[in-house]
């Protein structure tokens, strides 16, 4: 389901799992792999990405159709710890953004230092106001602290598709590049801060992140 791979001092994190939905098994084999990249020491820094067309398409919403309500909230909890781990990693980290990120696959992507995304096809999107649910605290939390705050209202309120161009000119994304540059562009951005990986970079973003990192443990609305 992931593929991790090392260019110099850049680990290449690469989602292969379909459509690249967080289910149980790939949010257990993300968390294995981010204790062994966080234990690297520096000069270090971390790249994700998806395969063909997905970085990622979110919750696993047929897997939460055969949970009980309590199931279902101690799952989106354990995909945000994913997330929040993401925030607060103790090393440099870019998103390589090679296609659709929706919902939570958007989450992780924002949660990344820096973003690159595919400038041609893919987009960016939080679907939640035309599927009629509401977000857990934690997703608002993430994007209210990652994000400018009319770029939250329209990522949040409108639920649009943006594309790779769109989504830099609202600071959604940091560049965007060619399906066949994206991720080399991250690599490179990411090589130049590897030096600054350290634990204390970690304690540094948890105190930037500290609310959204609180809001993990709130419920989820109307369960």
């Amino acid at each position: 389901m992931l593929d991790l791979t090392r260019e110099g001092p850049v680990f290449i994190l690469r989602f292969d799992h379909g459509e690249n939905r967080f289910d149980p098994g790939l949010v257990a084999e993300l968390g294995k792999v981010l204790d062994d990249v966080a234990a690297a020491e520096a000069p270090a820094a971390l790249v994700t990405t998806g395969t063909g067309k997905f970085y990622s398409n979110g919750l696993d919403v047929e897997h939460m159709g055969t949970l009980t309500p309590p199931e279902v909230g101690e799952y989106v909890a354990g995909v945000l710890r994913v997330v929040g781990r993401v925030l607060t990693f103790p090393m440099s980290t870019v998103a390589a953004v090679n296609g659709h990120a929706f919902g939570a696959g958007a989450q992780i992507a924002v949660a990344h230092d820096y973003q690159v995304m595919r400038s041609d096809r893919g987009y960016y999107c939080m679907p939640e106001v035309d599927m009629r649910v509401p977000l857990h605290p934690a997703m608002t939390a993430i994007l209210q602290a990652r994000l400018p705050v009319r770029t939250v209202h329209q990522v949040i309120a409108t639920g649009k598709r943006f594309g790779g161009e769109e989504a830099a000119a609202l600071h959604i994304v940091d560049r965007t590049a060619p399906e066949a540059e994206v991720v080399s562009t991250a690599v490179a951005m990411a090589a130049e801060l590897a030096a600054k990986a350290h634990p204390a970079m970690g304690t540094l973003k948890r105190d930037m992140y500290r609310d959204v990192i609180a809001a993990i443990d709130e419920p989820l609305p109307g369960l």
